[in-house]
C-alpha cells in the first residue's frame, strides 16, 4: 500500500481508536484486537506496523503480545469507559502548553480544561508547546508555562502517556504563567 494510503488509514486508525470505535470492541483500557483493526482497515500487519512507527505523536500502542492495540492518549469524553492505565509523571518541575493568544485570557481566568478530551495535554518542553499551539493559530501562538512541581506538592496528579504526552484532569490559573 502506497505512503499516502497508509497515512489516511493512520488517520482513520486515529478516529477510530480515540474518538469513535464504531463497532470494534474496546476494552476498558482501550486496546481493541489487532485482527479486527486489521480488517476494518483493510491492511496487513506489516502495514499496521509501519503506522505505528511511523506516527510522527507515537500515538499508538500494542500490548506486550502485540495482540491488541490502542491510542496512546487523547481519548474523547465519549468514550466513558475507557480509562487508560498510565504512570504518574516524574518530577518534572515545569511543562508547557502551547495555545492560540487568543485564548490566553480565558486560560488565565478559568484555567485548562480538558475540552472534549479526557485530559489536559502538557509537554516538557516548549518547541512540542510551539507545535501543538501552531495547530490552533498559526500567526498568534503562546507558551504558558505550567508549575508543576507546584501542582504535585498541592497533591494534583500528572501522569505520563507512552508516547511521552504529560496528562492532567485541570491546571487551575494559579499554576499557569507566560
Amino acid at each position: 500500500m502506497s505512503k499516502k494510503n497508509l497515512n489516511n488509514s493512520g488517520r482513520y486508525m486515529s478516529k477510530l481508536l480515540r474518538h469513535d470505535p464504531e463497532e470494534l470492541e474496546m476494552d476498558s483500557n482501550g486496546y481493541v484486537e489487532v485482527e479486527d483493526l486489521l480488517n476494518k482497515l483493510d491492511i496487513n500487519k506489516e502495514d499496521l506496523d509501519w503506522i505505528v512507527d511511523n506516527n510522527n505523536k507515537k500515538r499508538f500502542s500494542y500490548n506486550d503480545e502485540e495482540t491488541k492495540i490502542r491510542a496512546s492518549q487523547g481519548h474523547n469524553k465519549s468514550l466513558k469507559y475507557v480509562n487508560v492505565k498510565m504512570k504518574e509523571s516524574g518530577r518534572v518541575d515545569v511543562l508547557y502548553h502551547g495555545t492560540a493568544t487568543k485564548f490566553v485570557d480565558s486560560i488565565m481566568k478559568d484555567g485548562l480544561v480538558p475540552q472534549s478530551r479526557k485530559h489536559v495535554h502538557l509537554s516538557k518542553d516548549k518547541e512540542t508547546a510551539i507545535n501543538v499551539g501552531k495547530r490552533k493559530d498559526k500567526n498568534q501562538t503562546t507558551i504558558l508555562k505550567i508549575d508543576s512541581a507546584k501542582m504535585r506538592a498541592d497533591g494534583i496528579k500528572i501522569w505520563i502517556s507512552d508516547n511521552g504526552v504529560y496528562l492532567t484532569s485541570k491546571v487551575d490559573p494559579k499554576y499557569i504563567s507566560y
